[in-house]
């Protein structure tokens, strides 16, 4: 049989449908490598139909139907990648497969209860792990970029590729790193012309001007207490307006008492105000 001899094809629509139903049911790390595996089927599938069909000069449209199946079975392939980082993630921090650095390598619990599983038996090595962490953090980075950059490539009428999601990711996380070393030098930059913290002298000297916290507190509330009462009407129209309801609640006392202090605090401020020492000395 040579290359160009007419195969029986796998339904592709059905495959890539399988794929995207697997993954979205996934409910174990098993279940997602399942995913994975079955639109990298559907990918391969496509792939081959594409290459046959423009091998034998088939119409444009033909390779074009072909070339956006490949895109849809890399689009699930990717989120199979993505979910997996996930689970290979949170596996490890629960402690069931070993960091780089244990003596256990890759080990790795399947939830289904089958024990600890070596991650290369699964169909996971180093850098399967590595490209699928990429791809997840792009795609957090700037979400879609996925579908973007298939988009793209049927656009231009290229065949997509998985090496083409792998440098588009690289390409993003290049970009996120440039952006946190110019942050990183705008905070040192600030840091080393950031005026440096007063000393316990000017500290003294603000707080012998603007007083503390509380000082500038009580301020406040003396403004607001006057405000408040600016906003009321005339004394007498105030007491006409007191429903009938609340006026054994209405105690006077407090309000003399009130009005006393006001009083009181407003002779004693103008009196260090017009002679510029503690009136109350």
């Amino acid at each position: 049989m040579t290359a160009l001899t007419p195969v029986h094809a796998p339904d592709l629509p059905g495959l890539i449908e399988r794929a995207a139903t697997k993954l979205s049911g996934a409910k174990s790390a098993a279940e997602v490598l399942e995913a994975r595996e079955a639109a990298g089927l559907a990918y391969d599938v496509a792939r081959r139909a594409a290459r046959l069909k423009s091998a034998k000069s088939a119409h444009d449209d033909l390779i074009a139907a072909a070339h956006r199946a490949q895109a849809d079975a890399l689009e699930i392939e990717a989120a199979a990648k993505r979910r997996l980082a996930d689970e290979y993630d949170a596996a490890q921090a629960r402690g069931e497969v070993a960091s780089a650095r244990s003596d256990r390598g890759n080990q790795w619990t399947v939830s289904e209860g089958n024990g600890a599983a070596s991650a290369v038996s699964l169909g996971l090595s180093r850098k399967s792990i590595h490209d699928a962490r990429h791809l997840r953090d792009a795609e957090t980075a700037e979400p879609g970029l996925v579908r973007r950059t298939l988009d793209a490539q049927l656009e231009r009428g290229e065949e997509p590729t998985r090496s083409a999601l792998r440098r588009a990711a690289e390409a993003r996380l290049e970009r996120s790193l440039d952006r946190l070393q110019r942050v990183q030098d705008s905070v040192r930059r600030l840091d080393e012309t950031k005026t440096p913290p007063p000393t316990p002298e000017e500290r003294a000297r603000q707080v012998a001007v603007f007083g503390t916290p509380e000082d500038r507190a009580i301020c406040g509330r003396i403004d607001e207490i006057v405000e408040r009462i600016g906003e009321q009407p005339a004394p007498a129209e105030a007491v006409r307006r007191i429903p009938p309801a609340s006026r054994h609640a209405m105690d006077t006392a407090p309000i003399r008492r009130a009005a006393a202090w006001l009083s009181e605090f407003s002779n004693l401020f103008e009196q260090e105000v017009q002679h510029g020492t503690d009136a109350s000395e």
